[in-house]
């Protein structure tokens, strides 16, 4: 059975929240959440919540074991870009690119759903 959660146009640069996303990647649940508790980023709060949204999601709708739970898969995928403005010398006006990520977490405990 497997469950995911997703935050969409998170206030981060996917490149560097997919350095954060690295480090757990494949791991349990558990060994996840340390790591992202002892990662001092941006990126690691926010996919520490999207992990426990999809852990609450696995426990609470589909009655899973949370010991048994792993990150079967999660990737960061780029969100839409704000552009805005930022004042250069000499009069010019330079762009200023805000990027978004859509963070997706899915995490299983290796079994097949029963339906």
């Amino acid at each position: 059975m497997e469950t995911y959660a997703i935050h969409k146009s998170a206030m981060v640069a996917p490149r560097k929240a997919r350095m954060t996303m690295d480090l757990i990647r494949g791991k349990n649940v558990q060994a996840a959440r340390d790591i992202l508790e002892t990662t001092n980023t941006k990126s690691s709060r926010l996919i520490r919540k999207v992990l426990e949204s999809a852990v609450s999601n696995a426990v609470n709708n589909f009655k899973a074991n949370e010991k048994d739970l792993f990150i079967s898969e999660c990737f960061i995928n780029p969100g839409p870009v704000y552009k805005r403005v930022k004042f250069a010398s000499r009069g010019n006006v330079d762009r200023r690119d805000k990027r978004t990520s859509h963070i997706i977490v899915k995490v299983s405990d290796g079994k097949e759903s029963e339906n």
